[in-house]
This record gives structure tokens, C-alpha cells and sequence, in this order.
């Protein structure tokens, strides 16, 4: 008796359980932090008041670090203090306020997360863990360098590693770094290196982990440019992603932008010392059929002759497939020296293929290396004329073998408008989801009345079809801080952005070997283990979070 009724028990509540799995079913609990319940919209802008960020149910966030957290370090230099502001002013500002109103928000732009043993910092006696991301600062004076120490109590959970570029007297009594964008790990140099988007000044410079870091501008090897996404290959090239705007046109093109940055390749002549040179690439794509040619900057075309070309229309076409070619426009040795060469020009001389803004890329974790994704930000104006050239952004892959120069392009996501657009940063989250972010900027918020959001798409969807559309897992909100900043833009002396931005997301386990490159594995985050993700909400606060499963969501 008491067994049979035990088992009835047991049915029962087995039956019960199924039907609750119906029932969340049916209202989207069947959901995963990979297959998404979407973000109805983004979250509009108005003015004078904050918005919270908003985050599809499977999905909570975790705060790591914010701009006002005090460095462990604050002596190594006088005008750096905390995370995310420099140390000229007050974190808000005061009441009857003048220039410059606040501290300037120094934006901790891409992270690089790395699972290491025997890592030091200030305090020589403190035992710092394994766990650590790494950060370069976009703006202020000068540019510096932050590990958030993951394993860390407070007191110790920002480290400063560099604000110099190493001198004859050692780590950090150089020349001052410059604004920093992008930064990954190349195991094969056992350097972090970082990049600076500042024109013809810009470039990457190397860095080591230890503390004080040792940082090295590498500009005479790989060339100086407006340089941003950076990403190792399997045989330790290097793959590097231009953003600099091109001149407007005029007219009806008055609000678009010539495409004027290029995508490059630098393949060392020695993959473990980079200062050894080597050569410098750019990627050229060409048309096809009868008159078949590169396509190029257009010497001696105005903007207005070029945004819209059939050339620039065709490579945001579905369906369509351009032969490319890796082009040398340089090549540097050991014994090259500053100021390095201009890589925009020389790729604009050799016939290089410009883009509107590629200003990030990854390769597909299981494709060899054979695939290569990099979003175009556009032109970050909702009044474009460009729509059908990439003016809202687009989502391009690039197929080709690591040993070869030759490959082709072609269109995964080209956005029809300002609802989606100005794409920046990009992270895989398997092997065919991977996430865009948005860096639309205020202007745009403003045209449209939508804050940043960030997309989920999957390689192996046709986004030609209308009825599919990348998911929005993300809808960016407006912390006080930059809502204040918002509303103080335009004023004289004011120097910081307003509204929050969307940057540094970032999937990785950590593995700082050659086979933890980012698209090496299969990335497996939100699963219990070693894969984390990571993104900063940028400007305001400055807030840098991991992404995590909502623990109260049993799927």
C-alpha cells in the first residue's frame, strides 16, 4: 500500500511538473541566455531623466568596476586616481559649477579577460588571485592602463599598470600613452597589446603583465593608423580594423560619409617579437564579371561621386560574393624606426577597398580561421542617404585561408535603418550566435529617440528576409551621471559625452595559451563554467559588468 501510493505520488508529481513546463513554455521560459527572450525596443531618450538598462530575462548583470572606484595605486601618477575618471575635477558637478564642471570620464573601452597565475600589483604583500580584465582608456590625458583584479577584495580591485610608455629609467617614466581603444592578448608575443584610434597618431602599442607594465609603441612595425578591433589569427598574425570617418558629401548625400577606413593584416616576420617588423596588409575586394576591378577610394572623386556608387551598393547586397586579395603596403624590420608608415595612405595609394568604419571583427569559433566577422559603425545620422551603402552599419564576413592572400566578402547584415545601427563592438557566444553592440552616439539617440541596444544574430539566418531581424538582448539606459552630461553638452568648457554607450563586450574563458585565442574554442558561457562575459557601460559611471544566467531561471 504505502509503495503504490509512493509511486501514484511520484506520477503525480511528475505530471505536475510537466504541465508547469508547459505553462513556462508558453510564456518564454523555455528561453536561454543564447536563444533570448527579445527586448520589446530601445529604451527612448528624454530629457532630463535617467533610464534603466534593460536586459532579457534570462539574463542579470553583475557590477565589477565603476569609474569612481578608487585605484589601489594612486601615486604611480598624480592625474590618475580611480577606474574611470582622471583626477581634474569633482566626479559630479557642484552646485554654481564652472569649467571644467567635472573630472574628465577617462571610458574604459574594450576589455581582455585573462586566467593567469603569479600576477603582482601594488601592494607586494597581497595575494591578487588568477582572474583579471584588462582595460585601455579612450580619453583624457593621459591614456592609461587598468587590470580589474576579479579575485580582489576593494581595496585592491583596481590596479593602474601604465600611464607611460616604458623609458630608459624603466616601466612607466616614458613619453605619455595616448587614448586608447582596443586591446586583446597575443600568446604568441606574451604581451597585451592595445591600439589608439587617432589618426595618423594612432597605432598599436604593446604591453606587458606585470606591474608596473612595460609598454612599447609598436608604430614603426605596424604602421600608424586610426586603428581599433584587434585579433590574433592561428599563426600569430595579426588582424586590425581602421575606424576614421570620411568627408561628407553634399546635397542629398549631406548627412553621408565617403568610406574611408580599411581593414589590415600584419604577418610578423618573428610571431614572438613583434619588434622584428614584418609585413603590413591591406584588404582589397574586387567586382566581378565583364569589367571586373577593385574597388577603391575613388582618387579624384568627390564624396558625392562615390557614397553610392554601384560599387558600394553591391558589397551591401545580399546574396553577393567579391573576390578579395590581402595587398602588402609595407613592410617594416628591426631596424625600422618612428614615426612608421602612414597605413591609411599607403592603402588608399595601393588600391585598398575603404569601409564605412569596420571598427571590429572576430573569427567564428570551428571555422579554422577560414571566417572573419567585422561590423561597419556607418554613419551614425539617421538622415543618411547611404542606407543601401552600409550609411546605418553593416555586418560583412570574410571568407579565406589564414595561408593564403586571396579570400571573398560578403553581406551577413546590412541595417535598413536607424533602429539598428552603429555597430562597434562584437563578441561570439557560440559557434554561429554572436553578439553586436551598438555605438550610435548622441546624435542619433536623439534623431530616433532610442539609447543603444545589443544584438544576438546567427551566421546561418538570411537577414535578407525582412521578417528576420537580429535580437535584441540589450536595451542600454542612462545612468544620472550622463543623463546630467547629456543636458550640460553644448555648454562652453563642457568636455565629456553624454549619453552611456554599450562597449568592450567580451566572451572568453580566460586561457592565455595559444589555443585560447578568441576563435580557437567553442565558447560556452552562461554554463556554470569557465567562460564569462563581459561589457562596460561607457561615459557616466563608467561601469564595467559580467553578464551571468538569471538564477532564477531553471531552463
Amino acid at each position: 500500500m504505502f509503495r503504490s501510493r509512493t509511486r501514484r505520488l511520484a506520477v503525480l508529481a511528475s505530471v505536475a511538473v510537466a504541465l508547469v513546463a508547459v505553462v513556462l513554455t508558453g510564456v518564454g521560459f523555455a528561453s536561454s541566455p543564447l536563444n533570448p527572450t527579445p527586448v520589446a525596443s530601445a529604451n527612448p531618450k528624454t530629457p532630463g531623466f535617467s533610464q534603466p538598462t534593460i536586459l532579457s530575462p534570462e539574463l542579470q548583470q553583475v557590477i565589477w568596476a565603476q569609474g569612481s572606484m578608487s585605484a589601489e595605486n594612486p601615486t604611480l601618477d598624480p592625474r590618475v586616481k580611480s577606474y574611470g575618471y582622471d583626477a581634474d575635477g569633482t566626479f559630479l558637478p557642484l552646485p554654481g559649477a564652472v569649467a571644467p564642471f567635472e573630472a574628465t570620464k577617462t571610458e574604459p573601452d574594450k576589455n581582455t579577460y585573462l586566467v593567469v597565475r603569479g600576477i603582482k600589483g601594488a601592494d607586494p604583500s597581497y595575494d591578487y588571485g588568477t582572474h583579471f580584465l584588462f582595460q585601455g582608456h579612450e580619453t583624457g590625458a593621459p591614456g592609461y592602463i587598468t587590470r580589474i583584479n576579479l579575485d580582489a577584495d576593494g581595496a585592491h580591485r583596481v590596479t593602474i599598470l601604465a600611464t607611460k610608455e616604458a623609458g630608459p629609467a624603466g616601466a612607466n617614466t616614458g613619453a605619455d600613452l595616448p587614448n586608447i581603444d582596443g586591446s586583446t592578448w597575443d600568446p604568441w608575443a606574451k604581451r597585451l597589446l592595445f591600439t589608439a584610434e587617432t589618426g595618423t597618431n594612432g597605432g598599436v602599442w604593446q604591453a606587458t603583465l606585470d606591474y608596473p607594465s612595460k609598454v612599447v609603441d609598436l608604430q614603426a612595425f605596424l604602421g600608424r593608423g586610426s586603428y581599433e578591433g584587434i585579433q590574433n589569427d592561428n599563426r600569430g598574425n595579426l588582424y586590425i580594423a581602421e575606424d576614421i570617418g570620411g568627408a561628407s558629401g553634399t546635397g542629398a548625400n549631406a548627412k553621408a560619409k565617403r568610406p574611408n577606413s580599411y581593414l589590415y593584416r600584419f604577418l610578423p616576420v618573428d610571431a614572438e617579437d613583434l619588434t622584428k617588423g614584418g609585413k603590413l596588409q591591406a584588404l582589397q575586394v574586387s567586382t566581378t564579371g565583364p569589367g571586373a576591378h577593385p574597388i577603391t577610394w575613388g582618387v579624384g572623386l568627390t564624396p558625392d561621386q562615390v557614397i553610392n556608387t554601384p560599387d558600394f551598393v553591391g558589397l551591401h547586397t545580399y546574396g553577393k560574393s567579391f573576390p578579395t586579395k590581402w595587398i602588402t603596403i609595407s613592410t617594416t624590420t628591426a631596424a625600422s624606426t618612428l614615426p612608421g608608415p602612414d597605413a591609411n595612405a599607403l592603402a588608399q595609394a595601393a588600391g585598398a577597398t575603404p569601409f564605412k568604419r569596420p571598427e571590429n571583427g572576430q573569427f567564428r569559433p570551428g571555422s579554422k580561421f577560414t571566417e572573419f566577422y567585422f561590423d561597419e559603425t556607418g554613419d551614425t545620422n539617421n538622415q543618411t542617404s547611404a542606407a543601401a551603402s552600409g550609411g546605418f552599419g553593416a555586418i560583412m564576413k570574410l571568407t579565406q585561408s589564414p595561408k593564403t592572400d586571396d579570400g571573398s566578402l560578403s553581406l551577413l547584415y546590412n541595417a535598413p535603418d536607424q533602429v539598428r545601427s552603429g555597430f562597434d563592438n562584437v563578441a561570439f557566444f557560440s559557434d554561429n550566435k554572436v553578439a553586436f553592440v551598438e555605438d550610435a552616439g548622441d546624435t542619433l539617440h536623439t534623431q530616433r529617440n532610442g539609447f543603444d541596444s545589443a544584438y544576438l544574430l546567427d551566421v546561418n539566418v538570411d537577414y535578407s528576409n525582412p521578417a528576420n531581424q537580429p535580437v535584441r538582448f540589450l536595451a542600454q539606459g542612462r545612468d544620472a551621471s550622463a543623463t546630467i552630461d547629456s543636458g550640460l553638452s553644448g555648454t562652453t568648457g563642457f568636455k565629456n559625452e553624454g549619453d552611456n554607450e554599450i562597449t568592450g563586450i567580451h566572451v572568453s574563458d580566460g586561457d592565455p595559451s595559444k589555443d585560447g585565442i578568441l576563435g580557437a574554442k567553442s565558447p560556452a558561457p552562461f554554463e556554470g563554467g569557465r567562460w564569462r562575459v563581459f561589457y562596460t557601460q561607457q561615459h557616466g559611471d563608467n561601469v564595467t559588468y559580467e553578464l551571468v544566467r538569471s538564477n532564477f531561471r531553471n531552463d
